[in-house]
């Protein structure tokens, strides 16, 4: 096993440059143009060769971006070079350096410059999503699987022949690979169907397509394939639902690191409420799962769906059971620990996570992730179960908080609400990765800490229920935020 966060040193040099969110070559093209807008500004003697190399640095750097591809971030970087640069060369060429007025120039010089601050500005807000290194002690493999339920209808659409399928990721202990070798894309198995995701995702929250354009291009730190870790221990497994119109990848940060400390996370794409999913023959299945605006009615659906996604948990770990038992020509035949299984969720996907381990005794611990319970509280919850919730505020739905400490309190196991200070409904996904940094949106914990936070957390917990760690849990969880202890009477 390699130690983590033994990067290369053009990752390293990436990363600081990441800070602004653009790429070494974007920063060239914007430094350039910058300079062409200065060159004006400049004393006579300098202004040519300040000009000349501006210029040159600049033209390269866009043709070069034409061929690996322009991001629509750096197009009004392209435009305000465009525009300041027939100004820093026309005394060039006509042979002399003299300027026009600086208040005829000044005007013109600052909407250059303001073209080229939205550059950064955008690229900072709507950025490519970097992954945090996992900090476990295993590099991390991913794979995608498809399985169709023969004995279940697939109950959103009208054809009885149709039979309920998901698809699911799975991110996994893997051996330590070369650093060369590709990692694995986002939102997807291929650049299309990453772009089919984004462009689904993007319009399920009502925007334009091209402003999340840069989950396409992003890459995680898990290798497609890669084999499996260790020499015969088996991995407890994590099944995991996203939120409402999610994706199975939606907190792939979450888990690689989960999976980097020794876990199997299966997540699904749940077919007619996941915003996109991409089946094996090629179709694409947008969400059907839309709300009425009638809360009794927006309640009743929400409960059916909430019933198909905990029936789809209970599915995969019956397949991921079968898969465990294989004779060995799968390289995860073995390798599960199909005893210690902890059903987890988003938003929609906590609440079938808590459905799910009502019905379903296989599933050992429970965590929902800032998710409405919805559809039946009995039977009561017989497992440990951690609830991560944002700060209840006036603007929460004052349902929420009575319907979840109630399933808490009548659980026949010790649970917990664990309230992390400064965190939003998506600081539990990977919004914050690649949103604009707004507090009542995604946190204010910041891209880095978000995802750190809600991993740690997370992990404390099932290392606790799991493989029976630290007996002082509750202290444990204490340190991420303000926590709740709800014990059977």
């Amino acid at each position: 096993m390699r130690p983590r966060g033994s990067g290369t040193d053009h990752d390293r040099v990436t990363e600081i440059i990441t800070g602004l969110n653009l790429s070494p070559l974007e920063v060239l093209a914007l430094l350039s143009a910058i300079a062409l807008v200065v060159a004006r500004w400049l004393p006579a003697a300098a202004r040519p060769r300040v000009t000349t190399a501006a210029g040159a640095v600049f033209l390269l750097s866009a043709i070069s971006l034409c061929v690996t591809g322009i991001r629509w971030q750096l197009l009004p970087v392209l435009a305000g070079a465009a525009v300041a640069a027939p100004f820093a060369f026309s005394p060039l060429v006509r042979g002399r350096a003299r300027r026009v007025r600086w208040w005829l120039a000044l005007p013109g010089s600052l909407a250059c410059a303001a073209l080229i601050t939205a550059g950064p500005v955008t690229a900072w807000a709507f950025p490519v999503p970097v992954f945090p290194e996992p900090s476990g002690g295993f590099a991390v493999g991913t794979r995608v699987l498809q399985w169709t339920d023969p004995d279940r209808p697939e109950t959103f659409t009208a054809d009885p022949l149709d039979r309920r399928t998901v698809v699911a990721q799975l991110w996994y202990p893997a051996r330590d690979g070369s650093a060369d070798v590709a990692r694995a894309r986002y939102l997807g198995r291929t650049e299309d169907e990453a772009r089919t995701v984004s462009e689904a995702l993007a319009r399920g929250v009502g925007l334009p397509g091209f402003l999340l354009d840069g989950l396409t291009r992003a890459r995680t730190h898990a290798i497609p394939d890669a084999p499996v870790a260790g020499a015969g221990e088996r991995f407890p497994i994590v099944l995991f639902s996203p939120g409402s119109g999610g994706v199975r990848t939606q907190n792939t940060a979450w888990a690689e690191q989960l999976a980097a400390h020794g876990y199997v996370v299966a997540a699904l794409d749940h077919p007619y409420d996941s915003a996109a999913v991409v089946l094996a023959d090629g179709r694409t299945i947008t969400t059907a799962t839309v709300s009425t605006g009638d809360r009794d009615e927006d309640d009743r659906l929400g409960a059916g769906w909430t019933a198909i996604r905990a029936a789809d948990l209970g599915f995969a770990l019956t397949r991921l059971e079968g898969l465990d038992r294989g004779d060995g020509a799968d390289t995860l035949a073995g390798r599960l620990d199909t005893g210690r299984v902890a059903a987890t969720g988003h938003s929609m996907g906590g609440a079938a996570a808590l459905q799910a381990a009502r019905q379903d005794h296989r599933f050992a611990a429970v965590i929902d992730l800032d998710g409405y319970p919805r559809g039946p509280l009995s039977p009561d919850l017989g497992r440990p179960t951690l609830a991560v919730t944002q700060a209840i505020t006036p603007d929460t739905d004052p349902r929420y908080l009575p319907q979840l400490t109630e399933v808490l309190t009548r659980g026949t196991a010790t649970n917990y609400r664990l309230t992390i200070p400064g965190a939003a409904h998506l600081t539990f996904m990977d919004g914050p990765l690649y949103l604009p940094p707004v507090p009542s949106v995604v946190g204010s914990l910041g891209r880095a800490e978000s995802p750190r936070v809600v991993a740690a957390a997370t992990l404390t917990f099932l290392d606790s229920v799991l493989r029976n760690g630290s007996g002082d849990l509750a202290g444990g969880l204490s340190a991420y935020g303000e926590l709740s202890v709800f014990q059977h009477r």
